[in-house]
């Protein structure tokens, strides 16, 4: 029993020694760190240009995007620069001079040392001494959107109207050269299938690569449909031939075609034969042809896949 507690008091000792020892190692550590952050370090960082007061009628292309700056200051500057990105600021009221199609920012290196750094922080060169821009004239363009989709209903399921898209444009500002070439943006795929309730699903557009300097209303549409049962129907349509030559006596059989058609089942009952309107072209036979071609030119626009179930209709010409 003595002996257990002997070995629990001399490990206990041990283990204080261990933390005393860890807790030294970790302030000199420290006082390490803030030795080095506290000295002065000469070094070229890159510093993002900051534009301020631009004309609202202008946009400024990114053209100069960063300066090459040489610094000297102590350390903890130089860490505040590595965890957030430098920048510059230039005031195009005052900081720069208006040439032609281009501002131009030449100032010297007293001046960006005197009006961006403090007094703990040197500037010792900049590179390149002279920024051009160049801009354009904002263009303002409404464009549509068309929509890139994949929709696959469940059996026996459709839509009766389109798909609608909120917005179903999107408004486009920036520079006149870059706006004027954008005449639609189509969203990313929109891949759906077994489809059997409304839809209302959010679709991002295909955003031009290079746009930095546009900017657009919408990023994203929403598409949306009313989801129905379907089922399919069947109507005997009379069939009329048109474009008969004067003189030629047409005799034709059959004189009604089967058309089948899938419709929503609110929609069922209203749909009639005299809504749909199946003709024969004569004007179309070629040669010794001896038989008409139907073609459904009209149908009701609650029906989806319509469509004659008969192809040939047989004619013969009687004095």
């Amino acid at each position: 029993m003595i002996k257990k507690i002997k070995s629990k008091i001399a490990t206990s000792i041990k283990n204080k020694r261990i933390n005393v020892f860890l807790l030294f190692l970790f302030f000199s550590f420290v006082i390490l760190i803030f030795s080095k952050l506290s000295k002065d370090y000469t070094n070229t960082i890159a510093f993002e240009i900051e534009k301020l007061n631009v004309p609202e009628n202008q946009v400024i292309l990114n053209d100069s995007t960063a300066l090459q700056i040489t610094l000297k200051t102590h350390g903890f500057r130089w860490l505040n620069y590595y965890f957030e990105k430098p920048t510059i600021t230039i005031d195009f009221d005052k900081d720069v001079i208006k040439k032609e199609s281009t501002y131009v920012f030449n100032k010297s290196k007293a001046y960006l040392n005197n009006t961006q750094f403090d007094s703990q922080v040197e500037l010792l060169s900049i590179s390149p001494d002279t920024l051009v821009f160049r801009y354009d004239v904002n263009l303002v363009k409404k464009v549509p959107v068309k929509l890139n989709a994949d929709i696959k209903f469940s059996a026996g399921y459709n839509t009766t109207d389109p798909i609608l898209l909120e917005p179903d444009s999107v408004v486009v500002i920036g520079p006149h050269i870059l706006v004027s070439e954008i005449e639609h943006l189509e969203t990313k795929e929109v891949a759906l299938s077994d489809i059997r309730t409304d839809l209302d699903e959010e679709a991002p557009l295909q955003l031009p690569e290079n746009r930095t300097d546009l900017k657009f209303s919408n990023t994203a549409v929403n598409l949306k449909a009313t989801v129905e049962k379907f089922t399919e129907g069947t109507l005997k349509i009379p069939v009329r031939v048109v474009n008969i030559p004067d003189g030629i006596n047409l005799k034709y059989f059959p004189r009604e075609v089967n058309v089948s058609y899938y419709v929503s089942l609110n929609n069922f009952s209203s749909v009639k034969s005299n809504d749909f309107k199946v003709i024969c072209d004569y004007s179309k036979i070629k040669g010794n042809q001896s038989v008409l071609v139907p073609e459904l030119v009209e149908s009701p626009g609650t029906v989806k896949n319509a469509k004659i179930n008969q192809q040939q209709i047989e004619f013969i010409i009687t004095k």
